[in-house]
């Protein structure tokens, strides 16, 4: 009986899956402790500093959102007002005034109607324009939606920047895009209801 070489059994889907993420996540790892470019590719600018700014920025224009929720709805500055100033705790945190010497910039702002309780200009009316252009909704409910649906888009753009982002300024955005997750519930939740 002539000997014939057995067959080899094709790989199954789970190897080659795991050989895939496992070639995925050592090019991840390359990257992160190659020898490329570490200053970014952005006219010299680098990257931590590129990323400290588009937080912060974006953290501004939720500190805008609650300031015109606040202001178009005023009955509900009270709710507001922590969520607001953790936002603004957020932002400082994330804000470098030197990148080299790692202070926290400075950033005063003008007391919002959230933060001081006061009812606020006309601006703020309902229906007027948020930050991005987007009206403030009329209904109370609904403005406290579109705050969540704000900070839970933001929660989730900054757990997807964690990826490429440094050490310390990862661990950063880990916490904040939590807090935004639960800034996010808080604002949806019933306050004072029964779970």
């Amino acid at each position: 009986m002539p000997w014939t070489t057995p067959l080899r059994p094709s790989p199954s889907r789970r190897s080659l899956l795991a050989g895939a993420a496992g070639a995925a996540g050592a090019v991840l790892l390359t990257g992160c402790t190659g020898g490329g470019d570490a200053s970014g590719a952005d006219g010299g600018i680098p990257l931590e500093r590129r990323m400290r700014e588009d937080a912060v920025r974006d953290s501004e224009r939720l500190l805008e959102r609650y300031d015109a929720t606040a202001a178009a709805h005023p009955g509900l500055a009270g709710r507001l007002a922590p969520l607001r100033a953790a936002v603004a705790a957020h932002t400082a945190a994330l804000a470098f005034a030197d990148p080299a010497a790692r202070e926290p910039a400075a950033r005063p702002g003008p007391p919002s109607a959230a933060a001081s309780g006061a009812a606020a200009p006309a601006p703020g009316a309902p229906g007027a324009p948020a930050a991005g252009g987007e009206p403030v909704p009329q209904q109370p409910a609904e403005a406290l939606s579109a705050l969540a649906d704000a900070e839970r888009s933001l929660s989730e753009a900054r757990t997807i920047a964690l990826a490429g982002a440094p050490g310390e300024l990862a661990r950063m955005l880990a916490s904040v895009a939590a807090c935004g997750a639960v800034h996010a519930y808080l604002l949806t939740s019933t306050p004072g209801a029964a779970s």
